[in-house]
């Protein structure tokens, strides 16, 4: 099957990364940084914004796409190395709502990631999204293997005991003490031969999201 220019974008990151992770320097990115900018930067800029289309379709609301930067932010981090192997997205709803989730597409070599959800929370956010867990877990469990997604281990460290005023044996006491809720899935490599791509294959994930949202979008209230 020929390639679309998303399956390019595939192959070319992943041979950049794998180079990269090998090399990570700024000396080896700098030469290699017209190539990053042409070839995997701009793409990966049109993905997100042909998905927000595509979403907002979906789902009703505004997506608005960010490309995080290959850039390492080292300020507080004993790890020093100056650049990402990898190349992450995200898809925001616009405005300062704590509760609300965002979508996630990453791949490096071997990887290809789908999340989703809200990646940290704390004060009356925190205590909503526990209210939320003891009134809806249930539902979000099971809305959650429908989507075909698992807990992810990103975000904070969950606390070690679950919080007051909620019982120790609580039926989801694992999620009262997560700080986040972020679910994910590693696609497999099925997008390549498939009908749409990779625009199908996210959107199709996106799309099973949307009883998740929907639940989120009335419980987190």
């Amino acid at each position: 099957m020929e390639k679309d220019g998303f399956t390019q974008l595939i192959d070319d990151s992943n041979v950049f990364f794998k180079e990269l992770a090998q090399n990570n320097s700024k000396e080896w990115f700098n030469p290699r940084k017209d190539h990053y900018n042409e070839n995997i930067k701009k793409p990966a800029e049109f993905l997100g914004d042909v998905l927000a289309e595509d979403f907002a379709r979906l789902s009703g609301m505004t997506w608005k796409p960010k490309l995080f930067r290959i850039y390492r932010d080292v300020r507080f981090s004993k790890d020093k190395t100056p650049l990402n192997a990898h190349l992450h997205l995200l898809w925001s709803q616009p405005g300062d709502n704590p509760l609300a989730p965002a979508f996630f597409f990453g791949t490096e070599p071997g990887h290809l990631t789908i999340g989703f959800g809200i990646m940290g929370m704390k004060g009356e956010a925190l205590t909503a999204f526990r209210r939320f867990i003891d009134r809806h877990g249930d539902t979000l469990v099971a809305q959650m293997d429908a989507a075909g997604m698992t807990w992810s281990a990103w975000g904070p460290d969950p606390l070690k005991r679950v919080p007051a005023p909620y019982d120790a044996d609580h039926s989801h006491s694992d999620l009262l003490k997560k700080k986040g809720m972020i679910l994910n899935v590693e696609m497999d490599e099925s997008w390549r031969s498939a009908p749409g791509g990779l625009v199908a294959a996210i959107r199709d994930r996106f799309e099973r999201t949307l009883p998740l949202q929907k639940l989120m979008q009335e419980g987190l209230r």
